[in-house]
């Protein structure tokens, strides 16, 4: 019997005791963003040290001015003939509002059947206390089964991604060299459907900006002043409105340098997968794709920027009439970037663009969330090929490559910090309700999923 066999045989023989340790997890308040949780932030961390150090990690909690980190070698990490891999996931949830629309109790977990097959449902099953464990059963698999892993693994849990990451720059910083490796693995993301797997290749950046246009140094009887009086509504809203063609094209002068074209392949791929845009935007009321002209809504959403309005606020808008114009008026505009746009660029052409339309009566000041640039995955790096075959070999049909609509930030910070690319394997379902009431994670994505991390530890580390 072949180490991998022997190592799948034990993650079935084991399941029923893996199912209980993730309960055991779930039960613990770790929820990042209230400080009144921060001794379950810490209680969470000290459980997964205790459990790393049971299967031949030297794992250590490292306190941070918020959450703990939790770094953990394993012990075979000084063999420079292995590869080394850092696997990414993070114990801290999102919190439980509004509790009453939920079920049964958020830290209570509950097996339940369900049409589509048995789920785990409780805060943070999917996102990402279920995810990581897969990683850890595999492991704890290998541990069991031969003794040690076949590769050097580092294992870096983060207790802050659900409340922005404040401590992790600085902690990747401090320790760039102790968590150096040959890849990432990263666990937050999800399968295409509950048959298919998926890898992430490419996630888009963000640029960010608050937008404020100021006229009058007050509000303005419309009466008394309608006409003379510069509206920063209407100054706002006509810039607004020329950010894009009638293409669906984003106006900015250079946005579109560095946007590449997927290629052939790639695209011939993601037709392959059969997503119907008319269904997906039936869900939500609508019937057509609203992006540039030419590409499919995958295309859209994985592989071109876009610029959106997500706010505009000004003047008076309670019931009834109170007829001003309004000292000042406020948008707040998203771009997604892809492929290898200038984040700084791009804020920058939009403020130029903003400053060529203002009159002379108004002026703008601007409120900038952090930029980052996307992040796009060197396909032709064997390692992406070899864990896609390792996928399409559990699960019953071929793995496919896909994009990712958002950002994962610590994925360009590994990148930008430790020039580590990143492997994005997840199992979640694009209906887990993470950050919702009644999140659930699938008993089979858990199961399946750590048998997956086995075959492709096993295959990444055969030369």
């Amino acid at each position: 019997m072949s180490t991998l066999t022997a190592v799948l045989n034990h993650l079935d023989d084991d399941k029923d005791a893996a199912l209980q340790r993730l309960v055991e997890l779930l039960k613990i308040e770790s929820i990042s963003t209230d400080p009144a949780y921060k001794d379950a932030c810490k209680s969470a961390a000290d459980v997964l040290v205790a459990d790393l150090s049971t299967m031949g990690f030297d794992a250590k909690r490292h306190d941070t001015p918020g959450h703990p980190m939790v770094v953990a070698h394993s012990d075979n990490i000084d063999d420079k003939n292995l590869p080394h891999f850092l696997f990414y996931g993070h114990y801290d949830v999102q919190p439980v509002d509004p509790v009453e629309l939920w079920n049964t109790a958020p830290f209570d977990p509950q097996i339940e059947e369900t049409p589509s097959g048995a789920v785990i449902r409780a805060r943070g099953a999917a996102d990402d206390k279920g995810q990581l464990m897969t990683f850890v059963e595999a492991c704890r698999a290998y541990h069991a089964v031969n003794g040690g892993l076949p590769a050097r693994v580092t294992i870096f849990f983060e207790g802050e991604e659900e409340s922005g990451s404040p401590s992790l720059v600085p902690f990747l910083e401090a320790h760039r060299e102790e968590l150096s490796a040959d890849i990432a693995f990263v666990c937050d993301t999800g399968m295409w459907d509950q048959n298919t797997p998926a890898i992430t290749t490419m996630l888009r950046g963000m640029v960010a900006e608050e937008i404020t246009i100021t006229g009058p140094d007050i509000d303005l009887h419309s009466g008394m002043y309608g006409g003379p009086a510069i509206n920063p509504i209407r100054v706002l809203t006509k810039i607004l409105a020329g950010l894009h063609d009638e293409e669906g094209r984003i106006t900015l002068p250079g946005f579109y340098d560095g946007v590449p074209e997927i290629s052939p392949d790639l695209k011939a791929q993601w037709d392959s997968l059969g997503f119907d845009a008319s269904k997906f935007l039936g869900e939500v009321g609508l019937s057509e794709p609203a992006g540039e002209t030419g590409y499919s809504a995958l295309e859209q959403i994985w592989s071109r920027p876009t610029c959106e309005i997500n706010g505009i606020a000004g003047g008076y808008a309670g019931p009834g009439f109170k007829t001003v114009l309004p000292s000042k008026a406020v948008a707040k505009v998203s771009f997604r970037l892809v492929g290898s746009q200038d984040p700084d660029k791009i804020a920058t052409a939009l403020r130029d663009y903003i400053d060529s339309m203002l009159p002379k009566d108004c002026t703008v000041s601007y409120h900038s969330k952090n930029n980052s640039g996307a992040t796009v995955m060197p396909l032709d790096n064997p390692v992406f090929e070899k864990a896609r075959t390792s996928l399409s070999q559990e699960w019953p049909n071929e793995a496919v490559y896909v994009g990712g609509g958002g950002s994962i930030p610590v994925v360009g910070h590994f990148l930008e910090i430790l020039g580590l690319h990143s492997l994005l394997v997840g199992f979640g379902l694009e209906d887990d309700a993470i950050h919702s009431p009644n999140e659930k994670y699938s008993v089979t994505s858990f199961q399946k999923g750590a048998r997956s991390w086995a075959r492709i530890l096993h295959e990444l580390s055969t030369t």
